[in-house]
C-alpha cells in the first residue's frame, strides 16, 4: 500500500511541476526560477518568454516571442549573451528581476525598489511586468516593465518618444546582424529637441525624419496614419512626448527597426523610413555624406572568395555591422573591397587597390563586397565586345591606351580643378612658389600666400603624429616651422571630412579681408590634387575648451584673464558685426574656436561655417544648418533662420561656460536632464545664482562682476531675438559697471538626451539643487 502511495505521489509531483513549467504565465519571488529549457507563457498563449540563440550563434538570450514570430520582440540580455544553457531567470529576494547563470548574473529590472512581495508576469499584449503585491493578492504597485526599455520591435501599448520628468527616452535599436541581438547602430525614437516628430540616428548622426505630427499622421510619413484596424496616438504634454498606437479586429501587429535602417510592419509589408544609407537625399532620408572621390556613380558587388592579401581590420570594434564596414569603405578613397570579420556578420574588414579578389576551392568562402563604378561596368561590356570582334591582341591594346587616357584624364581633372579654385581666389592669394626660400617669412596681412605641398610636408616633418595638435571636424591640425623659423598651424582637409570646397574657399576669401586682434590671421593655403591645407599664425595655447573643461588646467584661467578672454570675444564679434569691410556671421562659435595665443589672449577661429551678409541685410534663411549641439539659437536650428543674434545666443552660451567652467551639453540635474542654460536660470530664479562660479575660482573674485556677466549671458540665450542685446549692447554691458541691466526672461534652452544626461551625472556634484516646479519651454520642430 505504501509502495502504491508513493507511486501516486511521484506522479502526481510530476504532473504539478509539469503543468506549471508549461503553462505558469508568472515568476514569484524566490520560488522557482525560469530555467533554460523552459517558457513563460501569457494567459492566452499571445506571447511567450524563453532562452533562445539566434541564427547560427550559440549564445543565449533571455527573449520574448510572439505567436508565430521566429524573432524575438523583445530580449534582456543582449549585451551579455550567456555561453552556454546553465541560465536561469528568477525574482530574487530583493525583488529584483534577473538572470542567473555560471558565469554569473545579468540584472534585468535595475531601477526597481527593494520589495518583499514581488512577481513577473508575461501579458498577453507581450509587456514582461515585475509588480510588487499586497498580502490580499491585489497589486500594490509596478516596479519595472519590459515596454519601458524596448529594443527593436514596436508593440501595440509601448511608447517612442521622451519622460521630461526623468529624461528617459522610449526607443528602438536594430540588431547588429541577424546572428547578434547586440545593439546596432541605427536608432529610431522621439526627437531629442522636444519636437512632435520621431528620428532615425545612425552611428549617433540624423538618417531620417517623420516630419511634425498635424492631423493624426507625420508630414513626411503618411504610412504612420490611422486607419480602421491601426489607430496611432501622438500625445504631448508638459511630462511627456510619445507615439503609441493600438489594434482593432487584426492579428499582432507591429513594426521593427533591421540592421539596415529600414523600419518594416509585420506581415512583410515595409511601412516607412526606406532610406537603404542614400548617397542622396529622398523626401524625409538625409543626404550621406561622402568624400569627393565617391562623386561617380558606384555600388559593391557581392562575391563569394577571398582577397589576395590580408589587410587593415577594425578588430578594436565588433560591434560595427555590414552596413557600418560599407560606410569605412565608402569613406576611404582607397578602399575596393570590404567584409564582415566573423561569420555572424560582425566587425570590419577593408582592401585597398594593393589587392584583387580570387575564388577557388581553397577560399574562405567569405561574402566580400566588391567596388564596382558604372564606368567599370561600361568598360567590361566594350571589353567583351572587343575580345569576341578582334581577340586578346586588340583587347590589351584597347585596354593599354584606355588606362593612359585615364590616367591623363585624372591629371587634367585635379589640374583643371586647381585653376579654377585658383582663379575664384586670385585676388586674395599671392603668386604659387613665392615662399620657397628660407629666409622667407610672411609678414603681409593683406594676403594668403600660396604653399606648395612638398614645403607643407618639410615644416610638418611630413604630417609626423608628433606635430598633431589635435582634430576637428575639417580634418587634423599640425604645428609646422618654416625654413626661416617662423611657427605655424597647418590644418590639412581630411578626405572623410563633411567639408569640402565651400568651406575651404569661405575661410580663405573671409578671413584674409578681415583684420582684428581677436581674429585668427590665416597665412595662406596649399591646393594640390586632393589635397587642401590651411596656414594660420600658431597660437601656443591652443583652444579655449582645452584649460576651461580639463580639471587640471581650468585653475589656469583665473578671474583676471576670464574677463579679457570674455571682452576679447565680444570685441571680435562686434568688428564682424558692424566694423569689417563685410557684415560676418560666424554660425558656430564655441570654446574650440577660441584660440589663446602666448598671453592667453582670445582669436576666433574656424570660419568655413559663417555667412556674409549685405550692408542692409539683416536675417536671412537657409536650407543648410550647419554648426555645433547646444550653441545653435533656437529659431536657427528649428527654421534655418539665421541672423547676428545667432552669433549672440552662441555668445552667451559660451560666456556662461567660461563664467561657470562647464560644458552646456551636460548635465545639471539629478531628477531631469537640465542642461547648463536651464541650470543657470534655475539658479538665477531662485537668488543662487553665484553657485554657478566655478568652483576653481578662489574667494576674491568680485561676485558683482561675476553676477553681471552671468546677467549678460542669460540676456543672450534668451528665446526670441528680439529680446537679445546686440554685441555691441553686449560689450557696453560689460566694460560700463555703472550701466544697470535689465532682468532676464527664462532662455531657450533643451532637454538633453538620456546618453549625455547619464555621462554628465557621473562627472558632476553639484546637480543636487534642482527643484520640480520648474516649467520647460518646449521647441518646435524644423
Amino acid at each position: 500500500m505504501s509502495i502504491e502511495r508513493n507511486i501516486f505521489s511521484i506522479i502526481l509531483m510530476a504532473y504539478y511541476f509539469f503543468v506549471n513549467s508549461a503553462e505558469r504565465d508568472t515568476i514569484l519571488q524566490g520560488q522557482q526560477p525560469l530555467r533554460d529549457w523552459e517558457s513563460l507563457n501569457s494567459e492566452n498563449n499571445m506571447f511567450r518568454l524563453q532562452f533562445f540563440s539566434p541564427g547560427n550563434s550559440n549564445s543565449r538570450y533571455l527573449g520574448i516571442f510572439s505567436e508565430g514570430d521566429k524573432q524575438a520582440v523583445w530580449i534582456a540580455n543582449r549585451n551579455t549573451p550567456i555561453a552556454d544553457t546553465s541560465g536561469s531567470v528568477m525574482v530574487d529576494t530583493d525583488g529584483k528581476l534577473k538572470i542567473m547563470y555560471n558565469g554569473g548574473d545579468v540584472l534585468i529590472s535595475n531601477s526597481a525598489p527593494i520589495a518583499r512581495n514581488a512577481s513577473a508576469t508575461l501579458q498577453d499584449d507581450g509587456n514582461f511586468v515585475l509588480r510588487e503585491m499586497n498580502l490580499n493578492g491585489s497589486i500594490n504597485g509596478t516596479l519595472w516593465q519590459s515596454f519601458d526599455y524596448p529594443t527593436d520591435t514596436f508593440l501595440p501599448g509601448m511608447k517612442l518618444g521622451i519622460d521630461f520628468k526623468t529624461g528617459h527616452h522610449w526607443s528602438l535599436t536594430c540588431w547588429i546582424s541577424d546572428d547578434v541581438p547586440s545593439p546596432g547602430t541605427y536608432t529610431i525614437g522621439g526627437d531629442p529637441n522636444g519636437t512632435n516628430q520621431l528620428t532615425i540616428w545612425w552611428q549617433g548622426n540624423v538618417y531620417w525624419t517623420s516630419g511634425l505630427w498635424h492631423d493624426g499622421h507625420f508630414n513626411n510619413s503618411p504610412q504612420l496614419s490611422s486607419d480602421d484596424y491601426v489607430r496611432f496616438s501622438y500625445i504631448s504634454n508638459q511630462n511627456e512626448k510619445y507615439l503609441t498606437y493600438s489594434i482593432n479586429n487584426v492579428p499582432m501587429t507591429y513594426f521593427r527597426i533591421y540592421p539596415t535602417g529600414i523600419v518594416w510592419k509585420t506581415l512583410g509589408q515595409p511601412n516607412f523610413a526606406k532610406c537603404y544609407l542614400p548617397r542622396f537625399p529622398d523626401g524625409e532620408c538625409r543626404k550621406k555624406k561622402l568624400p569627393e572621390c565617391r562623386k561617380a556613380d558606384f555600388w559593391f558587388d557581392r562575391r563569394v572568395g577571398d582577397m589576395d592579401v590580408e589587410t587593415y581590420r577594425f578588430e578594436e570594434n565588433y560591434n560595427l555591422s555590414i552596413f557600418d564596414c560599407q560606410d569605412k569603405c565608402e569613406q576611404n578613397c582607397l578602399c575596393i573591397a570590404f567584409a564582415s570579420l566573423t561569420l555572424n556578420g560582425t566587425g570590419c574588414q577593408i582592401w585597398t587597390t594593393q589587392q584583387s579578389f580570387f575564388s577557388s576551392a581553397l577560399a574562405k568562402n567569405r561574402d566580400i563586397h566588391l567596388l564596382v563604378t558604372s564606368r567599370e561596368s561600361a568598360n567590361k561590356w566594350w571589353i567583351w565586345l572587343i575580345v569576341a570582334l578582334s581577340g586578346t591582341i586588340l583587347l590589351a591594346f584597347t585596354v593599354l591606351c584606355y588606362l593612359r587616357n585615364l590616367r591623363l584624364r585624372v591629371k587634367g581633372v585635379d589640374e583643371a580643378e586647381k585653376r579654377t579654385l585658383l582663379h575664384e581666389l586670385e585676388e586674395t592669394i599671392t603668386s604659387p612658389g613665392k615662399y620657397s626660400k628660407s629666409s622667407d617669412k610672411i609678414d603681409k596681412m593683406s594676403q594668403v600666400h600660396f604653399f606648395s605641398l612638398e614645403s607643407i610636408a618639410m615644416a610638418t616633418n611630413n604630417f609626423s603624429t608628433a606635430n598633431k595638435l589635435g582634430e576637428g571636424g575639417f580634418g587634423p591640425v599640425y604645428k609646422g616651422v618654416l625654413p626661416g623659423g617662423q611657427e605655424i598651424a597647418i590644418k590639412r582637409l581630411s578626405r572623410n571630412s563633411g567639408q569640402g570646397l565651400t568651406e575651404f574657399k569661405n575661410e580663405i576669401l573671409l578671413i584674409a579681408k578681415l583684420q582684428h586682434t581677436n581674429l585668427v590671421r590665416l597665412l595662406g593655403c596649399c591646393i594640390q590634387g586632393q589635397e587642401k591645407v590651411l596656414v594660420y599664425e600658431y597660437m601656443p595655447n591652443k583652444s579655449l575648451d582645452f584649460f576651461l573643461f580639463d580639471h587640471s588646467k581650468r585653475e589656469l584661467l583665473n578671474w583676471t584673464n576670464r574677463p579679457n578672454i570674455i571682452k576679447g570675444v565680444a570685441q571680435g564679434l562686434v568688428y564682424l558685426h558692424e566694423y569689417s569691410r563685410l557684415k560676418v556671421i560666424h554660425r558656430d562659435l564655441k570654446a574650440s574656436n577660441i584660440l589663446l595665443d602666448l598671453d592667453l589672449n582670445p582669436k576666433i577661429s574656424d570660419f568655413g561655417m559663417a555667412r556674409i551678409f549685405g550692408v542692409k541685410e539683416t536675417e536671412a534663411n537657409t536650407k543648410r544648418i550647419v554648426g555645433t549641439y547646444g550653441y545653435m539659437s533656437p529659431e536657427y536650428a528649428i527654421k534655418g533662420i539665421v541672423s547676428m543674434k545667432t552669433d549672440v545666443f552662441s555668445f552667451g552660451v559660451l560666456l556662461l561656460e567660461i563664467v561657470s567652467g562647464k560644458k552646456n551639453y551636460s548635465s545639471y540635474c539629478l531628477e531631469r536632464p537640465l542642461n547648463l542654460i536651464g541650470y543657470a536660470w534655475e539658479l538665477w530664479m531662485e537668488g543662487r545664482v553665484l553657485e554657478l562660479m566655478d568652483s576653481r575660482l578662489d574667494n576674491s573674485s568680485p561676485k558683482d562682476e561675476i553676477r553681471r556677466c552671468i546677467n549678460v549671458g542669460l540676456l543672450c540665450v534668451q528665446d526670441h531675438p528680439e529680446d537679445r542685446p546686440s554685441m555691441t549692447d553686449v560689450v557696453y554691458m560689460l566694460t560700463k559697471d555703472t550701466v544697470k541691466l535689465s532682468a532676464p526672461k527664462q532662455p531657450a534652452f533643451f532637454i538633453e538626451n538620456g546618453a549625455r544626461a547619464r555621462e554628465a551625472k557621473r562627472e558632476i556634484s553639484l546637480e543636487k539643487n534642482c527643484t520640480n516646479e520648474l516649467s520647460l519651454s518646449v521647441m518646435e520642430a524644423r
